[in-house]
C-alpha cells in the first residue's frame, strides 16, 4: 500500500515529536485542514494495521501517538524497559485517584480526604504532569482548583475521564468534597 503525501508528513511528524498529538496540533505542524489530517490518519492507521507493522498508530484521550504492537512487549520489555523509576508512591497514587474522581478539587479538600497534608505530592503529580490547575474556587483565598491532564490519560489508557472504574459505595463516600466554609 503506498500512503499519500499526508499521510507520510503526518507519519513523519508523529515519529519525531514523539509524543501524542492532537489533530489540533498535527493541523498547525503540516499546514493541513481537518479534513485532511483525519483521512490521513486513517490512512496511516489502516497501513500499519492491514501490513503487519511492530508500530500501531493509536489514538487515546483525543491523541495520536505510534505504539509498539502488543505482541511485542515481552521482547522489548528487557532492552527498552524504564531506565529510571517513576511509579508513582502508593500515596501519590492515593492523591492521583482523589483528583482523578472528585475533581475540581482544592488542596484543602485533598488534605480532608487523605487526613494528611498532601503537599508535596500535589506537587510531584504536577511536575509530573498528572495533574494541573484547572481553575480557582469562589471562596474566600481562592484556592487552586485540581484537575487531571491528557497525560493521565494517555498513561492510564482513558479515553475520557469518565471511562474511569465506577467506585464501590464507600469509596464514593469518601471521595465526596466537603464545601469549604
Amino acid at each position: 500500500m503506498t500512503l499519500s503525501e499526508n499521510a507520510r508528513l503526518i507519519e513523519a511528524v508523529l515519529f519525531l515529536e514523539n509524543e501524542p498529538l492532537s489533530v489540533e496540533r498535527i493541523c498547525r505542524m503540516t499546514g493541513l485542514e481537518e479534513n485532511k489530517a483525519r483521512d490521513a490518519l486513517s490512512e496511516l492507521s489502516e497501513a500499519f494495521y492491514s501490513a503487519d507493522h511492530g508500530l500501531a498508530l493509536v489514538e487515546s484521550a483525543e491523541t495520536f501517538s505510534f505504539v509498539p504492537c502488543t505482541n511485542l512487549n515481552d521482547k522489548l520489555r528487557a532492552c527498552y524497559g524504564k531506565k529510571i523509576d517513576k511509579r508513582l508512591s502508593k500515596a501519590a497514587m492515593e492523591t492521583l485517584a482523589i483528583v482523578a474522581y472528585s475533581q475540581p478539587i482544592t488542596r484543602g479538600e485533598i488534605t480532608k480526604i487523605r487526613g494528611v497534608v498532601s503537599d508535596s505530592i500535589i506537587r510531584i503529580l504536577r511536575e509530573r504532569d498528572y495533574i494541573k490547575v484547572v481553575g480557582r474556587k469562589d471562596v474566600q483565598g481562592h484556592p487552586c482548583l485540581y484537575g487531571t491532564t491528557r497525560k493521565f490519560l494517555y498513561t492510564f489508557k482513558l479515553e475520557t475521564i469518565s471511562a474511569l472504574p465506577k467506585l464501590s459505595e464507600i469509596d464514593r463516600q469518601r471521595f465526596e468534597k466537603e464545601d469549604e466554609d
